[in-house]
């Protein structure tokens, strides 16, 4: 028994919206970090200094136990706006040596951050702006 064309387009795009869906969940945090960094391009710029730099080991759990997914490098900057504020930037690496030779330059450097003129708590540090 053969199936319709219709029908097996709709399992293909089915099994394409899983696909995105899955993606869409692991990388969620880059995702929106991506769609702060469009959106914040026009708020106030402040100046901030990366205090803290750090690299961790991601896993996942899977059917034979937990595997390493990658290393997830983080920048963790302060800044004034004008209280003391936090915001953080990430980047993902697939080995944990390319992670920490990326972050350790950033420790105690200045940046400039966008913030966001109606909440200062959130901000965005820009790919651009490293």
């Amino acid at each position: 028994m053969t199936s319709s064309p219709i029908s097996a387009w709709y399992q293909i795009l089915l099994f394409a919206t899983l696909v995105a869906i899955s993606v869409a969940i692991r990388y969620r945090r880059f995702i929106a970090q991506w769609f702060d960094g469009i959106r914040g391009r026009d708020w106030t710029t402040v100046s901030a200094i990366i205090d803290v730099v750090s690299v961790v080991q991601q896993t996942e759990q899977g059917r034979y136990g937990e595997r390493v997914v990658g290393y997830l490098a983080t920048l963790t900057y302060f800044y004034r706006n004008p209280e003391l504020q936090m915001g953080e930037y990430c980047r993902m690496f697939d080995e944990e040596s390319e992670a920490q030779e990326w972050a350790a330059p950033y420790k105690g450097r200045a940046i400039m951050v966008h913030v966001d003129p109606r909440d200062p708590s959130r901000s965005v540090l820009r790919k651009e702006e490293l």
